[in-house]
């Protein structure tokens, strides 16, 4: 049996968005893979997708508290990053995002690794994440 000292793995992330139908879109076209669940829980319906070993869950409450735009200096979700295996993975992706119509930052080198950051449609902050070589 294991010891419940140190924290495991993270096995999914979910994030609340202001319309499932065109974040859906979006997600799909971005992160090339399909939803592996399409599920109306009662009190919010998800879209849910599997990366690598992780989930990534797309909630859309009927009775929001607030549709303004996602903010990082709230508390709460800072931004989600995605790990590829390289920097030059990262240039391809600024390349698929280009073609995808999708806007992003510069690529971002420092000592812990390189980021390309870019936003979905409710401003939620995203990054592909290399680790320094």
């Amino acid at each position: 049996m294991a010891s419940a000292t140190t924290m495991p793995a993270i096995t999914h992330v979910a994030v609340t968005v202001t319309d499932l139908g065109a974040s859906e879109a979006w997600y799909t076209k971005v992160l090339g893979v399909k939803p592996v669940l399409d599920e109306d829980t009662g009190p919010f319906r998800h879209v849910v997708y599997l990366l690598g070993n992780t989930l990534l869950g797309l909630h859309g409450f009927p009775d929001l508290a607030s549709t303004e735009p996602f903010n990082e200096r709230t508390p709460g979700l800072d931004h989600i990053a995605f790990g590829v295996a390289s920097r030059d993975e990262l240039v391809e992706w600024a390349d698929r995002l280009d073609e995808l119509g999708v806007a992003h930052g510069d690529i971002v080198d420092a000592s812990y690794g390189s980021g390309l950051s870019f936003r979905d449609p409710d401003n939620i902050a995203l990054e592909l994440f290399a680790s320094p070589a």
